[in-house]
Parts: structure tokens; C-alpha cells; sequence
């Protein structure tokens, strides 16, 4: 029944309450009483029960202002935070330089996160069944028969030449048998031994031999006559696949170790009964070898050693046991479908009792402990397929599963992919996904119980990135909500058995924050507090920042809170470096979003005239920067490489080479140049991006982007010249910067204690300092210039 259907006619009603009358006149007693009747007057009350009374009356005000301010805060939560307000009140008394400065810091850091997304995504792409299958003709891996052609030897792969082929099928059908030599006549004139090479590469690859223009297509027409025109090459595989035909193999899975010999025996089915079911799954020897290198040297090895001469003897296909403790048969299916078509297809895995999953299954075990489900979930069984196409060495199972991976990744999933990721069986391009995840969703999940599930190093690496999306204090109130949790987390752990799990544990009773320790949590947020931003803290009044530093978690407050006669010039240093002395105050903003497109509206409708003399002031002096003084850049090296331990893979002077020819050809893209361009843009920065894209093409790790960096210690001068070369060298000596006589200047109005910002300070104080009196041109443009005549002045002082 709709209430306020009934309702709202009676209210439109004059008949239903009199004027006078309240709603509350009408309820409990009072709506018992008849219309007409007098109600006796109430007995006056004891001192007693008017103390009962009022404390009733307290109790029912107290709810309902509970449940207002319930409504208030669903209310409020609900709206999001207008971003765009709060930059315009923090920009408000700004000049329009400075909001242009502010501006083209964005702009910097924009187009080094392009740089930075491409870097994350880059991975070596994984060989399609035509490549494989190319290079498979090329080796001749596993034949079984030759074909003698004009003198010349061809080995070639029965199975697929009579898939591909009619011509062939009926020849090799006649004769049978392992290693049979047929020589070939054919009725087509004009056919030499370079034609029919590549007439057999394109039974196997689908494609005429692109390196070769010589090839008469007039005469690939009448061999098409002869020989028959074949279907598409995916048509003739999904053929072989599904129907098993001339297969030389099976792919048998047994959970019983001790019982293989039973399997090389035709009649064998003793498996079939029992508790011990038996899949036998046919394919081809040629397929297998040239996709995976496991079976390729499984099958080079048996046929090396003469266990498959059974086999040929009796006709019957050579059998791959595999075990299904490590590898259950319910992924046979699927691993077969990639092999055969490039595919990870996960409603090819085998459901039921009878689909041979162990109990010894990695993802039946991690489903079942960590979620309570037998059956695991489509990601879980992503990941453990992943495990399986990197032990078979399957390039092709392992990227479909990554993609897989990352087309489940949710925020309720994110915490377990972080920590698959990160482990040494994880996948690494997932791994970086996931962190790019967080970092995008990172203003959700801060709302969500998820961030309570992230690792302390994930969010460490979160809070390190200059594309973290969420303003400043969205990060300062997840952090304090993480070190909350945590903190109880740890009272938990503290907690006596005997408490455990009654009505006075801390899980059922609950902890308030008035009785959290401060000096732990100070202690738990001892790494995470210095990486927020707190100078970018907006509103600058905000009540969490402040609360925070009542609390003593916020070791040195902010620079704007400290002094009183510059308040607004120190919050601006703090944001922006065109001003000379904002004596180090200046930290880097992150690139949220919300923040950049309101500035580049606000300069686009108010700004464009100011803005314009601004960038021809900056970019005047661009070209006046010789490269030479990028060589000596004081930037921030990665520890951990060492070469002479063999910690990383070094390449060859070969791959070094190629992977130079990467690096100089991604420098021309449209996008690194745009970023190099870029007045504040850092070159070092750009330089790192592109080679850790270079580095993960080439399927190496991270720390070779340093090598790749002193590449000159691999490459002599002409192979930097064929290469395209390095940075131009000069004999020319720069002069170095001259100081002013007098005192350093110093910091007075800040205290000499690390604040929160000075981890990004110190990195980027060569950039931000700069002489006020130094009359230089080049000094006040470009802030690398200091950089370089820093170094310099340190390696003199070695000498």
C-alpha cells in the first residue's frame, strides 16, 4: 500500500486536522481518544518522573539528530568536490604569469605522462602462428618427410603440407611412413628450386615472400592450377584443430606419476576406470614445435633418444604425458586453441567433476583459501594460466592472459592483482597496469575499504608519481584513514586470546580515534606522511590538515603557515618557479586532472595575450642551451646494477645497437618532441621514459635503461655515427656561473628541519634556485644550466 498516496488527498482535505491541531497532538494517546470526547487532564508530574521525562526527551532529540546529520553526510558525500573552485580560490590573488607558469607546469607534466603511459604498455609483442610458423620452415624443426626437388632437399612437415594442400595430401598419402624421400616432378614449366621455396613458404605462412620482387605471378597462377588454391591459413588450422586429423600427437594428462609406462601402450585404458580419469587430446608435432620451444626440445629429445620408435612402429601418435598436478587438464582445451589460433578463449575450460582438476590445483588452493570458493574466479584462473604459458614457454597464452587480467581489473580486485603482480611468477606488464590502475582510481579507492587492503609499498610507489589523481587532500585524508586502520589492525594482533572474537574484543566493540595512539600512528605514517604535498594542501584552511598537525603527525606544517608578513608570495613560491626567490620553496605539483583543465580554460578566456609574451620570453633561449651541459646533469641515478655480478642480462654489442637504432627513432615521434619542446619540461625525465620503452621492448629489465644510457662503452664511434650518434661534443669550455660577494643566502623564515616537501625539494633545487643577483640570461631561463656548473664545480674540487 502506497503511503503517500493515501496521505497527501487527506492533507489537501480541511476536514482532516483542524487548523490549530499539530501532528503530534494526534499521535499516541491522543489519536486513542473519540472525536468529541473530552480528554481528562493529566495528573502533574513527580520531580522524578519529570527527570525520566527530560531525559527521554534528550535521548529522542539525540536520535533524530543523529539521523540528520546520517542524511547530511550521504547528502554531502554524494556531490562530488567541485576541484575546479577549489584551484580558483587558490589562484585568486595570483598574476596572470603566475597562473601561466603554474600552467605550463601542467603542460610539462602532461606530456611526460604520454611519454610515461607508452613506456607502461610497452612489451615485446608475442610471435602470431605465422611468424612461428615461418620460422619453423626456416629451422626445419621436427620433420618427418623430404622432398627432393631438382637435386635440392626440402624437409617439410607432413601434417601440414596435406591440410594446406591437395596436390600434397594425395602424394603423401602414398607414401607413408617417418622420414619417407619423394621426389617431385612437376607439369608447370619454369618452376626452379627458388619458385618452389617459395611456393612451400607459402603453404606454410599464408604470404608470398615479401623480400623477394622477383617472384612471376603469372607463374604462381598456373602452380595454383596444378597444385590447387588453398584456404585462409586460420581455416586450415581451426580444421586441424578441431577435427585431429593427421595427427602425429597427443597431449595426454594424468595425476598418477608412476603410471606413464601405461600410456605408451596402444591398448592401455586402465585410467579410464577408477578414480584416475584419463584426457587424451590429439594434435600435431609440427604445430607444437613451432609454437612452443618445450615441446619443441621435448619432442627433438625423444626423437634424439629413439622412445618414439613404438610409436612409428605401430602407427599410433606419440604421446606427451604431462602431469596434472602442474599443469590440470581442465586448461587443455584452451592451451591447444591458442597454440593453434592465437586465442586465450577461458569458456574452453573443462567444468564439472570429470574435468581432472586436482586438488593440488594452484588456483583451486588460492580460491579456496582466500575466498571460500571451490571453484575459482576467471581472474584467478587467468593468472594461474599465465603460470602455465610461461613454464610451457607459450609467448602467445601468456600475453592472452595478461589481457585477460587486465580486462577483470576493478578496484575490488586490485589489491590481490598488486600483489600477484608483484611476485616473482607475476606478470611485470601487469604489475605496471595495476599500478597505473590505482593511480587513475586512486580518489575512488580512497573512499572505498579497498585502500585499507593496499600493501604500504603500493601506495609508497603511488604517492612517489607526479600523476596521481586526486587533489592533495584527498591524499592527506587516505593516508591518515590508512595509518588509522592500520593502527587497529595492530591493536588486534595485540589482543589476548582470551578476548579474541567475544563482545570486548576490539573487532566487536570497535575502536574510537580519540583512544588511537598518536605516536604509533606517527610511527606508521613515518614513510608515507613526507611523500603528501602538503604546501599543495587546498583550502589552505582545510580542517584535516590541521587536525593533523594538532595530532603532531605533520612534522613541520606547511610554508604558508610559518611567518606572517609574506603568507601569499611563499604559497605562490610553493606552486610555481618563476619567481628567483622563492628560496627552494618550490615543490612540484601532480598533475591532477580537474586542476589542468580549469587553468587551461581560465588562460584560454582571460589569459591568451599574457600568456603569449610569456612562452616568447621562455622559448627565446631554448636553442641557446648546448647539449653538452645535459652530459654533466646532476640527476638521480637508480642503484643496484651490477654488470660484474651478473645481477641483470647485459646484451651484446648487436642488441645494443638495435636497441640504440629504437631509442633514436622514438626521439623523432610527434610526442617526444612535443615534450622536449617544452620549456619545463626535464630532459632527463623524457630521456628515462623513452629508454625504459626501448628496454621493455626488448623484454629486458628495467635496470638496462641505465646501460642503455652509457651505451658509448658498447658502441665505438662509427657505430654511434651509423646509429645516428649521441649527444654533439665540443672542445669549447663553458665559464662558471659567477656567485655575488656576500653572505649565502639563507632560509629565515623556515626552521632548519626536513619538512614533508623536501623530498622533492632536494631533487629539484638546482631547477628552482637561482642566483637573484646573477645577471645571466641563461640562468634565469634554464635552471639546468646551475645544474651543470654544480657539477662541474664538484669534479674540480676532486682533482
Amino acid at each position: 500500500m502506497n503511503i503517500f498516496g493515501v496521505l497527501i488527498p487527506c492533507a489537501l482535505q480541511r476536514g482532516c486536522w483542524s487548523r490549530n491541531d499539530r501532528m503530534t497532538e494526534r499521535m499516541g494517546a491522543a489519536a486513542s481518544t473519540p472525536p468529541g470526547d473530552v480528554q481528562p487532564p493529566m495528573a502533574p508530574l513527580t520531580p522524578s518522573e519529570q527527570i525520566v521525562a527530560r531525559d527521554r526527551k534528550k535521548i529522542k532529540v539525540a536520535g533524530f539528530a543523529t539521523l540528520r546529520k546520517k542524511f547530511i553526510r550521504k547528502r554531502r558525500s554524494s556531490k562530488a568536490c567541485d576541484h575546479g573552485r577549489v584551484i580558483r580560490d587558490v589562484i585568486s590573488d595570483w598574476s596572470p604569469l603566475e597562473v601561466a607558469a603554474l600552467l605550463e607546469e601542467y603542460e610539462a607534466l602532461a606530456s611526460l605522462k604520454d611519454l610515461a603511459v607508452q613506456a607502461e604498455l610497452a612489451r615485446p609483442p608475442a610471435a602470431t602462428f605465422k611468424q612461428d610458423l615461418s620460422t619453423l620452415y626456416d629451422f626445419k624443426y621436427c620433420t618427418d618427410v623430404d622432398l627432393i626437388f631438382r637435386g635440392a632437399c626440402f624437409p617439410v612437415h607432413r601434417a601440414l603440407l596435406s591440410a594446406r594442400c591437395p596436390y600434397f595430401r594425395d602424394l603423401l598419402a602414398g607414401c607413408p611412413g617417418y622420414g619417407a624421400r619423394i621426389c617431385l616432378e612437376l607439369r608447370t614449366p619454369g618452376v626452379d628450386v627458388e619458385m618452389f621455396s617459395a611456393l612451400l613458404r607459402y603453404l606454410y605462412t599464408g604470404d608470398i615472400c615479401p623480400r623477394d620482387g622477383s617472384i612471376d605471378l603469372n607463374l604462381l597462377r598456373r602452380l595454383g592450377d596444378e597444385f590447387g588454391t588453398p584456404n585462409v591459413l586460420e581455416s586450415d588450422l581451426r580444421y586441424l584443430l578441431e577435427t585431429g586429423d593427421y595427427a602425429d600427437a597427443a597431449l595426454v594428462f594424468t595425476s598418477d606419476s608412476t603410471g606413464h609406462s601405461d600410456y605408451h601402450r596402444p591398448d592401455s585404458a586402465s585410467s579410464e576406470y577408477g578414480f584416475r580419469p584419463k584426457l587424451e587430446l590429439p594434435c600435431h608435432k609440427a604445430i607444437l614445435s613451432a609454437r612452443s620451444p618445450f615441446f619443441r626440445n621435448l619432442i627433438q629429445r625423444r626423437t634424439r633418444s629413439g622412445e618414439d620408435h613404438t610409436e612409428r612402429a605401430l602407427h599410433i601418435p606419440t604421446r606427451i604425458v604431462l602431469d596434472e598436478s602442474v599443469i590440470p587438464k581442465r586448461y587443455a582445451r584452451v592451451l591447444l586453441h591458442a597454440v593453434y589460433l592465437d586465442t586465450v578463449d577461458l569458456s574452453l575450460i573443462l567444468r564439472g567433476s570429470g574435468c581432472g582438476s586436482s586438488a593440488g590445483s594452484l588456483g583451486e588452493v588460492e580460491a579456496l583459501t582466500q575466498s571460500g570458493r571451490a571453484r575459482p574466479s576467471p581472474l584467478d584462473e587467468a593468472m594461474e594460466l599465465y603460470q602455465i604459458g610461461r613454464f610451457l614457454e607459450l609467448d602467445i597464452v601468456s600475453q592472452g592472459c595478461e589481457d585477460v587480467i587486465l580486462e577483470w581489473l576493478t578496484i575490488e580486485s586490485l589489491p590481490g592483482v598488486l600483489r600477484w603482480g608483484s611476485q616473482p611468477h607475476g606478470s611485470a606488464w601487469v604489475h605496471r597496469q595495476a599500478k597505473h590502475f590505482l593511480r587513475e582510481e586512486f580518489a575512488q579507492i580512497a573512499q572505498s575499504v579497498v585502500l585499507h587492503q593496499l600493501d604500504k609499498a603500493h601506495l609508497i610507489d603511488a604517492l612517489h608519481s607526479h600523476f596521481l589523481q586526486a587533489s592533495e587532500l584527498e591524499v592527506l585524508q587516505a593516508v591518515l584513514k590508512w595509518g588509522e586502520q592500520e593502527l587497529v589492525r595492530r591493536m588486534e594482533d595485540r589482543e589476548p586470546n582470551l578476548l579474541s572474537h567475544t563482545a570486548h574484543s576490539v573487532t566487536r566493540k570497535g575502536v574510537k580515534k580519540r583512544d588511537l595512539s598518536d605516536v604509533e600512528l606517527r610511527e606508521i605514517l613515518s614513510e608515507l606522511l613526507p611523500l603528501v604535498r602538503m604546501d599543495h594542501v587546498a583550502p589552505a584552511t582545510s580542517e584535516t590538515l590541521a587536525a593533523a598537525i594538532r595530532r603532531g603527525l605533520v612534522s613541520t606544517p606547511p610554508s604558508h603557515m610559518i611567518g606572517s608578513d609574506q603568507r601569499d608570495a611563499i604559497r605562490v613560491n610553493a606552486w610555481v618557479r618563476v619567481n628567483p626567490h622563492n628560496n627552494g620553496l618550490f615543490v612540484r605539483p601532480r598533475l591532477f586532472m580537474p586542476y589542468y583543465e580549469e587553468l587551461k580554460a581560465l588562460v584560454e578566456d582571460q589569459l591568451l595575450q599574457d600568456v603569449e609574451l610569456l612562452r616568447l620570453r621562455r622559448v627565446r633561449y631554448i636553442p641557446d642551451i648546448p647539449d653538452t651541459l645535459y652530459m654533466v646533469e646532476d640527476k638521480p641515478r637508480l642503484l643496484g646494477v651490477d654488470v660484474l655480478a651478473a645481477a641483470i642480462p647485459v646484451p651484446d654489442s648487436a642488441t645494443m645497437a638495435t636497441m640504440l637504432k629504437r631509442e633514436q627513432k622514438l626521439r623523432q615521434s610527434p610526442s617526444c618532441q612535443r615534450a622536449i619542446a617544452l620549456p619545463l619540461s626535464s630532459r632527463h625525465e623524457v630521456n628515462r621514459q623513452i629508454r625504459l620503452r626501448v628496454v621493455r621492448e626488448f623484454n629486458l629489465p628495467d635496470q638496462v635503461a641505465d646501460l642503455l644510457e652509457n651505451a658509448a662503452c658498447y658502441c665505438t664511434e662509427e657505430e654511434e655515427e651509423a646509429v645516428g650518434g649521441s649527444y654533439p661534443r665540443s672542445s669549447f669550455v663553458y665559464p662558471r656561473a659567477t656567485v655575488p660577494p656576500g653572505p649565502p643566502p639563507s632560509r629565515a623564515e623556515l626552521p632548519a628541519i626536513i619538512t614533508e616537501g623536501e623530498i622533492y625539494r632536494n631533487l629539484q633545487a638546482a631547477q628552482c634556485c637561482v642566483p637573484p643577483d646573477n645577471e645571466g640570461h641563461l640562468s634565469d631561463i634554464m635552471p639546468d644550466v646551475a645544474m651543470a656548473t654544480a657539477s662541474l664545480n664538484q669534479l674540480q674540487l676532486q682533482e
